[in-house]
């Protein structure tokens, strides 16, 4: 039985993706991309984003991409600093940026609702508001769309340290390995979640969406269901500031996994297995049972300590929770915090505690719709 445990809690991490690299490697389906110019509308909903917002912006504007084509519309949500007059100095500066305020505050996807009612541009792209693009991070995403069966395009997200330079603790490396099954599972098909700071679609299929549902989630989902595809180009990039893992990350953890397990219902028509063959399985491995994983794992981990003095098996298994849990607390304290298996470790511990609470919050049937940007 312990057995059994471990190998369902390691199946959305290790066994899926094995699963999925030998598949892309037996069932290639190529994206037909080529360079083109469509009309791009950038879309960025901020929040009291006064330090970050002009940076974010002039990024945007300063794209290498035709200046006739590429604007720009950021949707103020309720700010009360000095965002919405940054903005309105920008603006008056380039006619391509479009200010909006939506008030009182409604959350990021409402803020979205609003901007793209009034956008009629061939492609929408959706930035955070502290996100940097590389400079042909636009030029590279819509190339994808030179495909008339992909809908959906992300980027590459790179998560930096202080010191700007790309962050080597556990939320980088997650990423990391995400970005990597995102790649295979764009050789297959289609993708299951994207980077919210960078990603695209065509604006034809937008969907107006509930106040509490997750974009970056939700959006891909209706793209799937409607026929297209969801892919990945890595070559557009962007760069976001990593979170402190202790605090902030693992709010937004819980907050993530909280909106995509309302997704996941949400768009649960994409779990029938003779409807959606290939997606249905890597919707339920990579998402539903990565959430749920942390159940199976904690019941190992509990058989494991009860059963410690009856058999070698179940003591060196004890041993090796106890040990992973030892380098997850010393990932708290700042000396340890650059020791990549102990940074490791931490992140491990801060998904799954987030999945765990995130769980108990859906059975509670609680919902997020609006957070504090950066605080989680």
């Amino acid at each position: 039985m312990l057995w059994g445990l471990l190998l369902l809690a390691a199946y959305p991490y290790l066994i899926y993706a094995m699963l999925i690299r030998a598949t892309a490697t037996l069932r290639r389906r190529p994206v037909a991309a080529k360079p083109v110019e469509p009309t791009v509308t950038v879309v960025i909903a901020a929040y009291n984003e006064q330090d970050a917002i002009e940076r974010t912006v002039l990024n945007k504007l300063e794209q290498d991409y035709p200046a006739d084509k590429l604007s720009v519309v950021v949707v103020s949500d309720g700010s009360d600093d000095d965002t919405d007059r940054i903005l309105a100095r920008l603006r008056d500066g380039d006619e391509r940026l479009r200010v909006m305020r939506q008030g009182p505050r409604q959350g990021k996807t409402a803020a979205l609702n609003m901007a793209i009612a009034d956008v009629a541009t061939d492609i929408v792209v959706f930035s955070d508001a502290n996100s940097h693009y590389e400079r042909d991070a636009v030029r590279k995403l819509v190339r994808s769309f030179a495909d008339p069966e992909v809908g959906y395009v992300t980027g590459r997200m790179v998560y930096t340290n202080a010191s700007g330079e790309a962050a080597d603790d556990g939320g980088g490396a997650y990423i990391r390995y995400e970005d990597r099954l995102r790649a295979w599972e764009s050789q297959v098909g289609s993708i299951v979640g994207v980077d919210g700071g960078i990603d695209a679609i065509r604006r034809s299929l937008y969907q107006p969406m509930q106040p509490d549902q997750l974009p970056d989630f939700v959006l891909p989902l209706s793209v799937v269901e409607a026929g297209f595809r969801v892919v990945c180009d890595r070559d557009a990039v962007v760069y976001e500031a990593s979170l402190e893992a202790g605090g902030s990350e693992l709010k937004m953890r819980v907050r993530v996994a909280l909106r995509a397990l309302w997704a996941i219902w949400d768009k649960r028509c994409l779990l029938n297995p003779f409807r959606y063959p290939l997606y249905s399985w890597q919707l339920l491995s990579h998402k539903l049972l990565r959430y749920l994983s942390v159940y199976p794992l904690l019941a190992a981990a509990v058989l494991a300590v009860v059963r410690a003095g009856q058999s070698p098996g179940h003591l060196l298994v004890a041993i090796a929770f106890a040990a992973g849990l030892l380098a997850a607390l010393l990932g708290t304290i700042a000396p340890f915090r650059n020791m990549r298996l102990i940074a490791f470790s931490h992140y491990f511990a801060v998904l799954n505690i987030a999945s765990l609470l995130a769980s108990l919050k859906f059975l509670k049937r609680e919902r997020i719709i609006i957070w504090r940007p950066r605080l989680g």
